[in-house]
């Protein structure tokens, strides 16, 4: 199966907020996203956790 399910983790605070998922052989490399943090209560950069 290509797509895979990956958390996406505040760099701010580091809560894993959101999950979504990803093509792996369209996207090899880590995502990152602007999202909002409940815990920041800020928009802030959301990176791919493994």
């Amino acid at each position: 199966m290509p797509r895979d399910n990956i958390i996406l983790q505040c760099t701010e605070c580091k809560e894993r907020n959101y999950v979504t998922t990803k093509n792996k052989k369209t996207t090899p490399d880590r995502l990152e996203f602007k999202k909002f943090c409940s815990r920041c209560r800020t928009h802030t950069l959301h990176k791919e956790n493994k």
